[in-house]
């Protein structure tokens, strides 16, 4: 059971590293965009550090395609949180109906037999 739910717990982790890099700088935008680069970069570090060993440890149980697209549903949701109660943008109907369809189509890729 480790085996399965270990690199997803690994990539949900460095998908909060990634969306704060991403997107945290957002908050300070008086800050020099060299600065923000530079601490962007150092907080992508950690979020490598787990996102490398996520996808080499579960590629033992899951298929690269799988591993992708657990890398994107778990995308959606981390930014649809850091969106909401960090930057404070609703999410609003539109964007959850989009990606609900999204993790739909995720669905697909896990039923896949071939």
């Amino acid at each position: 059971m480790l085996s399965y739910s270990a690199p997803i717990f690994a990539l949900v982790a460095s998908n909060v590293f990634m969306t704060v890099a991403w997107y945290g700088h957002l908050n300070y935008r008086s800050a020099a965009l060299w600065l923000v680069v530079l601490a962007s970069w150092g907080i992508a570090f950690f979020e490598y550090c787990l996102a490398v060993p996520a996808n080499r440890y579960g590629n033992a149980v899951y298929s690269s395609a799988q591993l992708k697209t657990i890398q994107d549903v778990v995308t959606l949701i981390v930014f649809a949180g850091f969106s909401v109660f960090v930057l404070k943008q609703p999410l609003g109907w539109s964007r959850a109906t989009g990606f609900t369809l999204i993790a739909a189509g995720a669905a697909l890729i896990f039923n896949a037999r071939g």
